[in-house]
This record gives C-alpha cells, sequence and structure tokens, in this order.
C-alpha cells in the first residue's frame, strides 16, 4: 500500500467552498466526469450526510488493458457537511476493479488558521493493488496518476468558485501551490506503516456513515 498526502488553500471561505463542493462538476479540469446521481442524502442532528456515485472515463496504459478491460468505473463519494464547525469531509472509493488497483480517498475542508476567510483543503490518500507479481508497479502507476489528478482536480474546482463567486475571486483565481506535505511517502517503511494505522479509522467511518 501507498499513502499520500497534499494540502491546498483556496483563497475563498468555507461557507463558499462548501456550497461550490456540489457544483464543482462540470469544469474544465474534469471532462473525464461523464456523470453524478445523489444516492442518499440524509440531516442527523446538524450534520448532513450525503452519497454520490460518479461515472469517470478509465484510461490506462497499454499494459495496463491485460487486468482492465472496461473504458469506465464508478466512483462512491460520502461525505459529511457540519456547518456548526464549519468542517466538511469526504471518503471516495473506486468501486470497480479494486484487486487490480483500490484508491482511497479522504479530504477534509476547513477554515485556515492563518486566514479565516480562506479554506484549507487536507487531502490523504491510500493506492493499493492485490495483483500478483504487478502490485508495486500497478501502486506506483496509481499513486503517480493521482498525485497528477489532485493538481487538476485543485484547478477545476478553483474554476468553478472564480465562476460563482467573481467578487471574491483572488487575482489569477488560483489556489495556492501544494504544501511542503505534498510528498509521495511509498519508498519508506514508515509510509506503509502510516498508512495502515490510518486505514483503521477511515474504513472505519466509511462503514459508519452506512448505518
Amino acid at each position: 500500500m501507498r499513502y499520500f498526502e497534499m494540502s491546498s488553500v483556496f483563497h475563498y471561505p468555507w461557507e463558499q467552498v462548501a456550497e461550490a463542493f456540489w457544483k464543482r462538476y462540470p469544469n474544465p479540469e474534469s471532462t473525464h466526469v461523464l456523470s453524478e446521481d445523489t444516492v442518499f442524502r440524509e440531516v442527523r442532528g446538524h450534520q448532513l450526510f450525503s452519497k454520490r456515485v460518479f461515472t469517470k472515463t478509465n484510461r490506462v496504459p497499454k499494459w495496463g488493458e491485460r487486468f482492465v478491460s472496461a473504458h469506465t468505473v464508478k466512483i462512491l463519494e460520502e461525505s459529511v457537511v457540519d456547518p456548526r464547525e464549519q468542517v466538511l469531509v469526504t471518503y471516495t472509493r473506486n468501486l470497480g476493479y479494486v484487486r487490480v488497483m483500490s484508491v482511497v480517498e479522504k479530504v477534509v475542508y476547513r477554515a485556515s488558521s492563518d486566514n479565516p476567510g480562506w479554506t484549507v483543503a487536507e487531502r490523504s490518500a491510500w493506492v493499493d493493488s492485490h495483483v500478483f507479481g504487478f502490485a508495486r508497479a500497478i501502486q506506483a502507476f496509481g499513486m503517480e496518476r493521482f498525485r497528477k489528478n489532485c493538481l487538476k482536480m485543485t484547478g477545476g474546482f478553483n474554476h468553478v468558485l472564480a465562476a460563482m463567486f467573481p467578487h471574491a475571486a483572488p487575482p489569477g483565481g488560483q489556489a495556492s501551490a501544494p504544501s511542503s506535505k505534498d510528498t509521495l511517502r511509498d519508498a519508506a517503511k514508515r509510509a506503509g506503516d502510516l498508512a495502515k494505522a490510518k486505514a483503521g479509522p477511515l474504513y472505519a467511518s466509511i462503514h459508519a456513515n452506512k448505518t
């Protein structure tokens, strides 16, 4: 298993980021997202729980065609919005070809401690594969693709924010560059230990949302 961390700062208040989150598709960076469907939504106390299923294109390199034949893949997104605490947490995972490659992602959106008018998105991801003899190569490919997609997702989300809130948009309308936490920790044993330690609570949170 390989683990990845990245944090980005959007120059918009949390309320605007939370509103735009539901409208972030389509955008110029998300042509691979074909459809989205809300399959569950419920208010519990002061929190909003939601589940959405996305259909995305599933481009793979030539060598990957021996393991994956489908051109699309379903993605499950589960989220919890807490307006009182101003925290939005999302959990995302692929539903197909999980033995070939599974990607589990957690993102926490909260107000920046440096500027209450900005929002920090803290992203964590776990990439795994159970294909005998090819697991390491598939994990490396999945991690690199995920890293590149994160940059596109940030740019696409920022495009939507600028369109929805043009008067609040900063010069250039871009989120800040990823922080120094934007590192790959796949080579060190520490990464594997950290991934396993964090994966347990993450999956527990996902299953708790299902009950």
